[in-house]
């Protein structure tokens, strides 16, 4: 690499740093909000929170803002404990869902203001802002005031704000809830685009699991004030901890539906429904007995029209039509809301038909009566 690729790489790579969170709470008088938070978020990674509203995902990220008090545990950014230490000086900068901007100032003024209270020189500010703004495709716009913008461009100038401050640790708190589906769909791509030219530490807070799947390096799901599981994208479908994190990761979400545990050995579970049918899932459940009830779970993305070992026979009482998608909501014995099938191409179905469907082995999620998984044994989608 050469003397300049080497400045230019130095420009765009931010300070970075890890977070990390050791048994830390969060109460309002005896109310619990967070309890035992353990969580170590890798230095340059992006993390997502996610989760039900009042799960506690804002105020977890608002905690390492220091806009809430800890309650217990401790906060480290880097190796400095933060507890106890102002916003201002914590290295970090957020950005909200409202953009928040100064509606008689420029674009320029906006993303320059906070630098210039802190009276950094006049040259480094416009070097600052110049920079923030061609990494956000917004530098022909740096004239214009924020009733003259969308809501994408408005955002983009009230992420610039951050960027110009060079902080260790980027905080967004559902930065796209306020704007339409294609357009979140288009920032989605360029929030990834910016952790990849900034390198940054990004923690980023949503109730949407979509975004959640797209941008993050890791996912953290939080439910009632507590981590449920941590991991990729991918580990978090494939081998979900239990019930609710396989229900809220998915879209649509997955099917359940009660069971009785047959027999099983090491790779392979039989269970029954309670129309009779046998049910074979890859899975291994060493602590299962004969009679135990159990819960199946099915994606509707895996079930086919193609009768595999598995069948199942479902009643359709609606029809989602999207053209290359089909979605038909069903009903099932053992299955307290809809059962969900996506079908893909152009199906006919209507309501009242009956449908013969498939499932393979290695598709299959099992859960003991606790909602705790059974360990998956596939090896064709994912090792387990």
């Amino acid at each position: 690499m050469n003397q300049c690729n080497r400045s230019q790489s130095a420009e765009r790579r931010y300070n970075v740093a890890d977070v990390k969170l050791s048994g830390v709470g969060k109460s309002f008088g005896d109310v619990a909000i967070l309890q035992g938070v353990d969580l170590h978020i890798r230095d340059g990674e992006f993390v997502v929170f996610v989760g039900p509203s009042g799960c506690g995902k804002s105020t977890l990220l608002r905690m390492i803002a220091g806009l809430e008090d800890i309650s217990a545990g401790t906060l480290h950014i880097g190796n400095r404990l933060v507890n106890d230490v102002p916003p201002a000086e914590r290295g970090i900068a957020m950005v909200f869902q409202s953009y928040a901007l100064y509606p008689h100032m420029s674009l320029y003024d906006n993303m320059a203001f906070g630098l210039q209270l802190k009276k950094v020189p006049k040259d480094e500010v416009d070097r600052l802002v110049q920079q923030a703004a061609k990494i956000l495709g917004i530098e022909h716009l740096l004239d214009r005031k924020p009733k003259d913008l969308s809501g994408g461009q408005r955002q983009r100038v009230a992420i610039g704000r951050a960027i110009v401050r060079k902080p260790e640790v980027f905080l967004f708190d559902e930065p796209l809830s306020n704007l339409d589906t294609a357009l979140r769909v288009r920032m989605r791509y360029e929030f990834a685009k910016l952790h990849t030219d900034l390198k940054t530490t990004m923690i980023y807070v949503t109730h949407d699991q979509v975004e959640a799947m797209t941008l993050a390096d890791r996912i953290v799901v939080l439910s009632a004030g507590k981590i449920e599981q941590v991991g990729s994208p991918l580990d978090l479908y494939e081998h979900p901890d239990n019930l609710f994190v396989a229900g809220f990761i998915g879209s649509p979400g997955m099917n359940f539906i009660a069971a009785e545990f047959v027999s099983g050995n090491m790779t392979d579970v039989t269970v029954r429904l309670d129309d009779g049918a046998l049910i074979h899932c890859a899975a291994s459940a060493p602590t299962a007995r004969p009679g135990d009830k159990v819960t199946l779970g099915i994606r509707p993305e895996h079930v086919t029209r193609v009768p595999y070992a598995n069948r199942l026979t479902a009643t359709v009482t609606f029809v989602e039509s999207l053209g290359s998608v089909t979605y038909a909501y069903c009903t099932f014995p053992g299955v307290n809301e809809d059962f969900t099938c996506e079908l893909t191409g152009v199906v006919r179905v209507k309501a009242g038909d009956t449908l013969e469907l498939g499932v393979e082995p290695d598709r299959c999620y099992l859960f003991d009566a606790a909602g705790k998984a059974f360990q998956r044994t596939v090896t064709a989608h994912g090792a387990a």
